[in-house]
């Protein structure tokens, strides 16, 4: 029986759902019964209870937690790469009963056109008993290539990076930031000596 609404799911061998996801098993001639969820999704989350007809009755409950599986891209949450090499993205999905039909990889709102014009853009997926594991390879990567990249399985939640392209001699922008504040800090100090050295000039020359 589900709690949260007092469904009776399955007495004995017959189920009491349109649900086809709930089924019983019961080995012959076991005393055994267990109730079987496939494709469990995140709704199914909740308490359920085995009852036995005896006298007194016998029940117990048995808390369901159900967590969304998480995709997982490789590295840091920004990657860099120089203007006319390869950008790679590894995403990876441990989802071991029910590996996803499909992943699919975004640029922005976009899906990854392996068709376009452009070319150089292929996919390689790969599922094994510890999970599914896609990997983007993006050649001769160019400055439009830059952008938000956002792998989405059909059954779990998706994961995202962004990618910098760089053109050659290009730093990234946490580099430039700290080099221009150095200048700065460097500046500042230069003109407030200069600004030192005026004043005391004027004080000896007004005595």
């Amino acid at each position: 029986m589900r709690k949260r609404d007092l469904h009776i799911l399955t007495s004995n061998i017959y189920t009491y759902t349109g649900d086809g996801r709930f089924s019983v098993i019961h080995p012959d001639p076991s005393d055994d019964w267990n109730l079987k969820i496939e494709y469990v999704q995140k709704r199914d989350s909740g308490i359920y209870e085995c009852q036995v007809n005896t006298e007194p009755k016998i029940n117990m409950a048995i808390h369901l937690n159900v967590e969304a599986a998480q995709a997982n891209i490789w590295g840091p949450e920004d990657v860099y790469v120089k203007k006319g090499s390869t950008i790679s993205l590894t995403c990876t999905v441990n989802v071991h009963s029910t590996p996803p039909s499909s992943v699919h990889w975004y640029q922005g709102s976009s899906v990854v056109d392996f068709d376009s014009p452009r070319g150089g853009i292929s996919l390689e997926t790969e599922k094994t008993a510890s999970g599914t594991t896609s990997k983007l390879l993006v050649t001769k990567a160019s400055l439009t290539d830059s952008g938000n990249y956002t792998c989405v399985p059909s059954n779990a939640n998706p994961a995202s990076v962004y990618v910098h392209v760089l053109n050659a001699g290009e730093y990234p922008a946490a580099m430039q930031h700290g080099e221009h504040g150095g200048s700065s800090s460097s500046c500042v100090a230069q003109l407030s000596c200069h600004f030192l050295v005026v004043l005391l000039l004027s004080l000896m020359m007004a005595r």
